[in-house]
């Protein structure tokens, strides 16, 4: 019996590797857009590249029609506390033209997976206070807001 083929605009979750870097740099650098970079494709170029080379970052690509209309990028740390790994989920996009059409969730649900399969003890995340779409998606799927933490930084 031949294999079913996936309805259109259907959206398929891939592990991106090195060969992937020319299709996820344009989203990643759209990406960087949204959270007010200045546009830099061959620097996305470079920084995918690294990452997935030195296999520091997992990522996993959206495909619509085989065209990749997103990704998550997850980076490994560990704690101490409870002494496992653990997966930051860092970055998140979708193309405008793809929101709305369940790749975002499509996205969170295989990083969430990743995490299961990988033995962690759990997934985090931040984003602007002021992205509340991105907020809806999370809660909607379980992602619990952190109020026992404080966040601080320091700019080098």
């Amino acid at each position: 019996m031949p294999s079913a083929k996936p309805a259109a605009n259907s959206v398929r979750i891939v592990r991106a590797t090195s060969e992937d870097v020319e299709r996820i740099a344009p989203l990643f650098d759209a990406y960087r857009q949204f959270y007010k970079q200045k546009s830099d494709v061959a620097g996305a170029r470079r920084f995918i590249g690294d990452r997935l080379q030195r296999e520091e970052s997992v990522i996993f690509l959206a495909l619509m029609d085989e065209k990749a209309v997103g990704f998550v990028q997850l980076y490994p740390c560990f704690s101490s506390t409870v002494m496992r790994r653990m997966w930051i989920l860092n970055d998140l996009f979708v193309t405008p033209e793809a929101r709305r059409q369940s790749a975002a969730k499509a996205l969170m649900e295989r990083a969430r997976q990743w995490a299961v399969e990988t033995k962690a003890d759990g997934l985090w995340l931040e984003t602007a206070v002021d992205n509340h779409p991105a907020q809806r998606l999370y809660e909607s799927l379980g992602w619990k807001l952190d109020n026992d933490y404080y966040r601080y930084l320091v700019p080098l």
